[in-house]
């Protein structure tokens, strides 16, 4: 019997996303799956239910209930976990941990989660990685909300009433989010500084035409990531910083260290040091923000400074984030689907090391 694939609506207040859209639904059915779709998965990111018809798609209100694979944006309330098959499989950004109850109610019903945020940093896993292309499209939207929030122009202009100078934008942080947000903020015409405590993303930062600002503090990490500084290199970094925010126009903050709060970079001092007009957007809000002053999902002033929390940057872009994101989906749902039915080689890194709870032995 074929492999019935669920997806139902995504229920996280302002999640636009959905994890499968009918690109990959025709993948799936093509594959042997038998997909059932809960009615308007797909209207946030304007996903027609025809669409998934004539993708082959069935249509039903309970579309996860008798499902072997659930696929998800953000993780089901605990209630709709529980209500699942028992032993289903269910893939998505989970995070088992972050909240007992969801924990417990995937233990509970012998769930095989795959949490796509634990996938393994490695170049065979990069057409599954969630994270990485859903930073992008945040990284995007973020330089865009610091344009619109700039009372200034971003680009250079010459005009009959005289020249305007360019904005100068300073991006904290290298990985993906950042440096699509140098590659936009040039687009737009700014001066374009990249900030990283990894000293090799300086070339990275250079060839999408951004300036390297080295404050002479490295933490290169594993895995790509940065580590945590140490008291000392923080505080060396945190001066030479201060000083180079006050001829800033815009930040756009982007740094992350996996698993633990957002590394606190700006602190009040430093926005009260930055010229009246200044805009901060923080893309980390969602894990407590890079600036110290960022309430997430708000927009304050501090002293002429703007900084601006947002949150679910990439549900912004819903159409092109939910496009990427399924395909990060299917090609990791690829691995489990052998002739229409599921099968695990827990000898494949890529299931063993993201699959929760871990297995033993």
């Amino acid at each position: 019997m074929a492999v019935i694939v669920g997806v139902a609506r995504e229920t996280a207040a302002g999640e636009r996303r959905v994890a499968l859209t009918p690109e990959t639904c025709k993948k799936l059915v093509a594959a042997g799956a038998s997909v059932r779709i809960q009615p308007g998965i797909g209207a946030g990111a304007y996903f027609t239910d025809q669409a998934y018809a004539d993708a082959g798609a069935q249509l039903a209100e309970e579309a996860t209930q008798d499902a072997d694979l659930v696929l998800c944006v953000q993780p089901p309330p605990a209630a709709a976990i529980g209500a699942l098959k028992q032993g289903a499989v269910l893939v998505g950004s989970l995070q088992p941990q972050a909240d007992a109850a969801r924990g417990e109610a995937i233990t509970s019903r012998g769930i095989v989660a795959f949490p796509l945020e634990k996938l393994p940093r490695t170049t065979r896993a990069q057409a599954m990685d969630v994270l990485s292309s859903q930073a992008g499209m945040a990284g995007y939207k973020a330089v865009l909300i610091a344009a619109q929030l700039a009372p200034r122009f971003f680009p250079m202009l010459t005009t009959a009433a005289g020249t305007i100078r360019p904005s100068k934008v300073l991006i904290v942080g290298a990985g993906v989010a950042g440096l699509q947000a140098i590659a936009t903020a040039k687009r737009l015409g700014a001066q374009v500084e990249g900030f990283d405590v990894r000293p090799e993303t300086r070339e990275q930062i250079e060839s999408l035409g951004g300036k390297f600002l080295d404050l002479g503090v490295s933490a290169a990490g594993e895995g790509g990531y940065a580590r945590q500084l140490t008291d000392e290199e923080r505080a060396l970094q945190q001066q030479r910083l201060a000083d180079h925010l006050k001829g800033i126009d815009v930040v756009v903050c982007t740094a992350a260290v996996p698993g633990r709060p957002a590394p606190k970079i700006i602190s009040a001092a430093m926005v009260a040091g930055m010229k009246p007009g200044s805009v901060i957007v923080d893309l980390a809000a969602e894990t407590g923000g890079n600036c110290e002053l960022t309430q997430p999902g708000q927009t304050i002033d501090s002293s002429g400074v703007t900084v601006a929390g947002p949150l679910n940057l990439a549900s912004m872009g819903a159409q092109h984030a939910s496009e990427m994101y399924a395909r990060n989906v299917y090609n990791f749902v690829s691995l489990l689907l052998k002739d229409g039915a599921l099968g695990f080689d827990w000898d494949d890194e890529l299931l063993a090391k993201t699959v929760w709870p871990e297995r033993v032995g």
